[in-house]
């Protein structure tokens, strides 16, 4: 999310007053009453709390997940059965590397057997289930993948393969990919869910909300996909509500919606900038998009209204919807402004492509931060804006959402992402920043992908960023 610098308006005696009162009113009840593990990790750049949708798209949990073994009880009759026996066994008694090891060095011949294929088809998917169970969905992408390909009509397998790619978001998963499914699993909602989400994303309002009725008259089949089913329905939904009567234009990275009347110096203004963006942003945290990414520009009197965003926002990232919204009110008049949002938004989309598709999140303190340094965002440093005792919110309440922060302790949350990012890139680098990345991607939490990834605990981070500051000021 990004709001105006407000380096002009931080008059230092009112700014230090103001954030003290904030500090003790607002921000210490709220330490009091929350532990870190009891904030919802939401990204700062979502809509606001009322929106119904979850904050990150994944299909199940993993009590709700179908499971989907098969049977391998009884071992067709060949001359290799004592040979498949081994594997079963290993597999049920949980050992994996044996099984797979006897599965990749399977006797020559075998899979010539047509009662056998089927049967080593049904091994490589549960050994994948196994494997998922103990190290989640990337373990099982190469057995599901093994299994498929044995057997190609067996809806369990190429339904558990196309989870497993849908978890990673891997490029695999194609509409042609979810088209055959669905054929092959006609009751099956998850084929009509992915597709609706795959269809969105490449802005077919109309194809996604086709197959979205069709996943709805299927949902009692698979309950357990009901909060992937509610993202989904409330992405298409709210998309065609807000968009449907937008004009829209591409370029090879973006897809452009607008507002109101067409306004081609517009379009090719904000194309520009985000092309820019996208080379100039990408090659410095070593990551480009993996699919377009959609930008919608609202008039000025429906940016609010339409995103739920706090009013002290320019712009954000919508993180549901996959969108970044801003207004466009004097846009082409006032293009640095215009670029420093575009900017900083696209650092937020980047960093949701990098992250979030897995169910990850990225701390909105580090979230923000990266969007200040890596945009060219101009913000005062902390020290300059402090004065008297100093009372920051500590780093640890600054990961979950900040829509409903008030507008001050907003102020000082952004002043102290941009501090601590800067203080985090400075000492370790951009390389290590992406180490943290993965480690966000893995669902690792903030205190172990820092001691993991920096050698330091949470607490030892938080206290050397104060002492840099610190040391300024005196």
């Amino acid at each position: 999310m990004y709001r105006r610098n407000i380096t002009h308006i931080l008059l230092p005696l009112g700014v230090a007053l103001t954030l003290f009162v904030t500090y003790h009113h607002f921000v210490k009840p709220l330490v009091r009453a929350t532990s870190p593990d009891s904030i919802s990790a939401e990204s700062a750049s979502e809509p606001a709390p009322e929106q119904p949708a979850p904050t990150h798209p994944m299909p199940a949990g993993e009590d709700a997940k179908p499971v989907r073994a098969l049977d391998q009880t009884a071992v067709p009759a060949t001359q290799d059965t004592a040979f498949l026996e081994t594997i079963r066994d290993a597999i049920e008694t949980g050992n994996l590397a044996v099984a797979e090891s006897k599965l990749m060095t399977l006797p020559p011949g075998l899979l010539a057997d047509p009662a056998a294929k089927p049967f080593v088809a049904i091994l490589w998917n549960n050994l994948g289930l196994q494997q998922e169970r103990l190290n989640g969905t990337a373990a099982s992408l190469k057995p599901f993948k093994k299994a498929a390909a044995l057997d190609e009509q067996n809806a369990v397998i190429q339904l558990n393969l196309a989870h497993a790619y849908w978890e990673q978001r891997d490029p695999a998963l194609t509409i042609d990919f979810l088209s055959r499914l669905a054929t092959l699993a006609p009751n099956e909602p998850f084929p009509h869910l992915a597709m609706a989400d795959l269809l969105y994303e490449q802005d077919k309002l109309d194809q996604a909300a086709a197959h979205l009725t069709q996943a709805t008259e299927r949902m009692k089949q698979d309950p357990g996909l009901q909060s992937y089913y509610q993202m989904v329905t409330a992405k298409v939904r709210r998309a065609d509500q807000a968009e449907s009567r937008m004009a829209a234009r591409n370029s090879t990275h973006f897809i452009v919606k607008f507002d109101g009347g067409e306004d081609q110096a517009t379009w090719t203004t904000v194309l520009g900038i985000l092309e820019d963006a996208y080379r100039d942003i990408g090659q410095r945290i070593g990551h480009f998009p993996s699919k377009p990414i959609t930008v919608v520009l609202h008039t000025k009197d429906t940016f609010q209204s339409a995103t739920g965003s706090p009013a002290w926002a320019d712009g954000l990232f919508d993180s549901v919807l996959g969108r970044i919204q801003i207004p466009t009110q004097g846009a082409t008049t006032n293009v640095n402004w215009l670029t420093n949002v575009l900017r900083h938004e696209y650092v937020h989309a980047l960093l949701h492509d990098r992250v979030g598709g897995s169910g990850g999140f990225v701390p909105t303190w580090l979230n923000e931060g990266l969007a200040m340094q890596l945009a060219g965002n101009e913000w005062p440093d902390l020290d300059q804006v402090m004065r008297g005792e100093m009372q920051v919110i500590p780093l640890q309440y600054l990961e979950g959402s900040w829509v409903q922060l008030p507008h001050n302790v907003a102020t000082l949350a952004y002043l102290e992402a941009n501090s601590a990012t800067h203080f985090l890139i400075e000492r370790w680098g951009m390389s290590r920043v992406d180490e943290l990345l993965t480690s966000f991607k893995a669902r690792e939490s903030v205190a172990a992908a820092l001691q993991a990834k920096l050698f330091v605990s949470y607490e030892q981070f938080h206290s050397r960023w104060l002492d840099t500051f610190q040391q300024r000021r005196t």
